[in-house]
This record gives C-alpha cells, structure tokens and sequence, in this order.
C-alpha cells in the first residue's frame, strides 16, 4: 500500500510537471512576437523637425528604424499655449507611430515628446518641434519627468543578479544530488540550498516584472500602476517572465522527490527539459532577441547561462558539502568526474561567450569605444583569473593531491567562487547596457558614441548626456535634480560650449524646456578635443548656480 502510495505521488508529480511544461508551450504559442531588432531611433517624422507647415496637421507621423511599443501617456503634443494638442491614443504599426492632433490648432511653435520601448525592452524618448504658420517661443511640457529614476535603474540590475545567484544555487545541488552525492550522506544541506535557488530565482523574476514598469515608463521605485503593469504582461518580455514563473512552478513538483532521495530516469528527463525551457527565457526577454540573429543569440545565450549555473553551481557544492563531508574514498570517485564536468562547461562558456562577442560587438573599435565593450574585456580578464585557478584545481585532481589533501581543493574553489561572483556582477550589467553593435554606430551605420555625467552644485546636481559626443551636430539633454534626488524645477536654461585648446570661444548653445528640470538642445561643434561645458540653471527668481564639465568629442 505504501508502495502504491508512493508511485501514485511519483506519478502526480510527473504528471503536474507535464502539464506546466504544456501551459508553458501554450504560453509561448501565444505571446507576442518580438522583432528582430533592438534601440529604435526617430529617422523621421511628418512634420519635419523644426518645420514650418502652412496650416495645422490632423496627425503627427513618428517613423522609427525599428518596431517600437507603447508606454502609456508618454507621447504628447503640447500647443503654442501650453495645452495639449493630441487627440486620443497614438496608434502603432511596427515602426511608425501615428499621432491624431487637433486640426484646428492655432499657430506657433509645438512641441512633441515621446516615450516608447524597443525590441529588446529599454525605453528610447525624444523630442522636437515644429510650428504652424510661423515659429513663436516653444511650450514647455509640464508633464511628469519621463525619465526614470536612477534608483530604478540600480534595483534592476540587482534583481538580475540576484536570479543568477538563485539559478546556480539551485542547478548546482540539483545536479550533484542527482548524479554525483554520496548514498550515506544526508540530503537536508543541499535541499535547502536548492530552495534557497528556487526561492531567490522566483523574487528575481517576479521583481523584474514589477520594476519593468518604472524603468520603462519613467518615475520611482514604487509607481507601479495597473495600467503599465498591463503593458508589461502584455510583451514578449512580460510572457518570457511569466513562462518562467509556470516552468519553477511545475519544475518543484519534481524537485521534491529528488532532493530528498534518487528518482527515476523519466523524472530527470522530464526534470531536464524544464530547466532547459526556463534558461531560454532569459534571453528571450533581453538583447539577444533582437540581436541581428535571434535564433543563434538565443540559444547560445542560453548555454552560456546554462553552463555557468552547471560550473558554479557544482563549486558551491563541491565546498560547501562535498570536500568537507565525503571520505577520501568517496572523493576518489567524485572529483575525476567532476574535473570532467567543469572542463566541458567552462569550454561550453568560452565558445557561447565568444559566438555572443562577435554578434553583440560586431567591430574591434566596439570593443574599446563603447561601455559594452569594456565590460565584455573587463569580463574576460576577469574569467582568465578564474580559469587559471580552476587549471590548478585541476592539477590537484589528476595527481590525487586533492583527494589526500582536500582543503586545497577547497581554497582553490571559494578563490573561484570569490571572482566569478564579481563576474555574475558585471554579467547583471551588461543584460541592462546598450550593445556596442547599436551603440558603435547610428541608423545610417556611421561611428557614433556616447557622453554622459553628473556635475554638483549647492542647488541642485545636473545630469549631462551628449549624443554622439562626436564632430559635427549633438543633441544634449540636462536632467537637474534636488540634493535627495528629486527633480528640481528650473526657470531659466543656459549653456555655453568652448574648445581652448584651439581657440574656440564659447558658444551658446540654444536649449528647448521639455519638463520642469529637463532640457534639451542641438550643438554644432566643429573639432575634435576636451570640451568645456558650462551650465547656467536658474530656480527662482534670486538661486542660480552654474557647473561646468569637461567632454571629450572624437
């Protein structure tokens, strides 16, 4: 009877495991298809930019080098008076984004903003002008900032972060357990290191959720609305999220019997093909979805995932239960075949790491002008550090130094484990980076790069970001914020730019108020050099206080 017991639970737990493995199919079959694409950018728009048209138009056309999606109530037209000059919601067709206006706005200057997301779910905004009849001073739009708080931006990517701890805490004890864990051992430590796993995997992707909704469509750390949350489930990147959370589901019916004692062939396999489905969404909602090859980008992105979880997964095991508790009989048996196991997933994470440079770089040049690209070599160095005390561990296996002396061994993982939690960090950041084959080149495939600081003054503290920081036309944006990071409203914009080094004066630099404390402008600057930047901001009638930063334009 209990052994009928028994195999009707087994059965259960098969059983349970297969249908969330179905619903995830079913999900996936019906999610929203991403483009392959990725960091839309305005290529044109009717009107023109800075146009004068004769009469009022009845829509503002927004074209975009890519498919784009909605945030709502971040695309506005305000009118020469200050007052909305948008009719209903924009409508979206891939790249172009249709806008109804009242077309019996009077004349003047309007201004248009936008907010909307790219492929692989970062928010891209703008604005510009154009004017009916002709220009008059442009209006300013009092609506929320659109940008999101800085805050947001870091919460990100510890979320990130946190699932890969949770990914290789729960892979490693599963693995050893399944395969390599001693019989007269007790199971309890690994076990509740495997929840721990899943447990820390779960609030990462439930937090992801949660946090798309500020970093997409601007503001703090809490202003989570339905609406926006609505948009989120509704994307590829909500489904990709939301498939993850029904394969953990489903994957801990079949987790239980296996931490605590050995299970049958199917339940592995079926136990396998869970997590292997659920490391595909990890790509699936990022960069590599709309890299310029999707399909290869995704899988290889998830065995570069796959294979790390396997790799520190098993080190974590390996000095935490196996070296202290396994007698040298059992290490015997144990360290050759796990010597074996990490060579073949640290070789799986030097290919799929180089196969995903090459697609995410593109350029040698990319590797050393753009963010991505120093963090893809500062990942590198980084993982040669752990690669060469995984050699010497290595040695200690092969000539049984390890299993005579296993507090070697030991020392060498915890230096492994040390370094590569230093390498999961910069792993978070580049998930939540610009790619350098977007962010080394424009839409019509020209070097393009990328300013951006932060100056401090007693009243406020300014952002600064310039685009392409190159010869030639930029667009600046000032950002001012409130000591406790507030954003601080700002009555008069000004800002020069001056090349000493070769004799340029200053020149003014003409800004267009886009919220309270943004502004945004075009400059021309005609060489190459350190820039001086100089930024007057006015907040009252008597408070002003000017900063100045120094940029470097190729």
């Amino acid at each position: 009877m209990i052994g009928m017991t028994a195999a009707i639970r087994r059965w259960s737990a098969r059983l349970t495991a297969t249908a969330g493995l179905l619903v995830t199919v079913v999900a996936l079959l019906i999610a929203p298809a991403g483009p392959a694409s990725a960091h839309a950018v305005l290529v044109s728009s009717s009107p023109v930019s800075s146009s004068v048209v004769p009469s009022a138009p009845a829509e503002v056309v927004l074209t975009f080098s890519e498919s784009v999606r909605k945030v709502p109530g971040k695309i506005r037209v305000i009118a020469p008076d200050g007052d909305r000059a948008d009719r209903g919601e924009p409508t979206f067709e891939g790249s172009v984004v249709t806008i109804p206006v009242d077309p019996a706005g009077g004349r003047g200057t309007y201004l248009v903003s936008f907010r909307v997301i790219s492929a692989d779910s970062h928010p891209v905004s703008g604005a510009f002008t154009y004017s009916v009849g002709a220009p008059s001073a442009p209006p300013v739009d009092t609506g929320d900032d659109s940008r999101a708080d800085p805050v947001v931006g870091v919460a990100v990517k510890v979320a990130k972060y946190v699932g890969y701890v949770g990914l290789l805490l729960l892979v490693g004890p599963a693995l050893v357990l399944a395969a390599l864990w001693p019989r007269r051992l007790p199971r309890r430590g690994p076990a509740r290191l495997a929840w721990v796993g899943l447990g820390l995997v779960t609030l990462s992707t439930v937090a992801t959720l949660l946090l798309q909704v500020p970093y997409t469509a601007g503001g703090g750390l809490f202003e989570v609305t339905g609406e926006g949350l609505s948009v989120v489930l509704g994307s590829a990147f909500g489904a990709a999220h939301l498939v993850r959370l029904g394969l953990l589901a489903a994957a801990a019916f079949l987790l239980r019997p296996l931490l605590a004692g050995p299970v049958g062939r199917a339940d592995l396999v079926i136990l396998g093909v869970l997590g292997g489905a659920a490391l595909l969404t990890w790509p699936v909602a990022g960069h590599p979805a709309a890299s310029p090859a999707p399909a290869v980008s995704v899988v290889v992105d998830a065995v570069h995932l796959g294979s790390m979880a396997v790799w520190l997964g098993g080190l974590v095991m390996l000095a935490g239960f196996l070296l202290p508790r396994a007698d040298e009989r059992e290490l015997g048996a144990i360290l050759p075949i796990w010597s074996r196991w990490a060579a073949l997933a640290v070789s799986a994470l030097l290919l799929a790491g180089t196969v995903q440079a090459l697609i995410e770089v593109a350029t040698p040049s990319a590797l050393v002008d753009t963010t991505y690209g120093r963090l893809v070599l500062a990942k590198i160095a980084l993982f040669a550090l752990v690669i060469g005390v995984a050699a010497y561990s290595r040695q200690l296996v092969r000539r049984r130094t390890g299993v005579e002396r296993p507090g070697q061994v030991r020392r060498a993982v915890w230096v492994e484990l040390a370094v590569s939690a230093v390498v999961l960090g910069a792993t978070a950041t580049l998930v939540q980076t610009t790619p350098a084959r977007t962010a080394a080149t424009d839409v019509a495939g020209s070097e393009a790069g990328y300013f951006s600081t932060t100056v401090s003054s007693s009243l406020y503290s300014l952002q600064i970001e310039i685009d392409p920081a190159e010869r030639g036309n930029n667009t600046v944006h000032f950002y001012a914020y409130t000591p406790d990071n507030r954003p601080q409203p700002v009555v008069e914009w000004k800002a020069t730019a001056a090349l000493p080094s070769a004799g340029i004066e200053p020149i003014e630099v003409p800004l267009l108020p886009l919220t309270d404390n943004h502004a945004t402008g075009e400059m021309n600057l005609p060489a190459a050099g350190e820039w001086q930047l100089r930024v007057t901001a006015r907040t009252s009638d008597i408070d002003q206080a000017t900063v100045t930063a120094t940029v470097p334009i190729r």
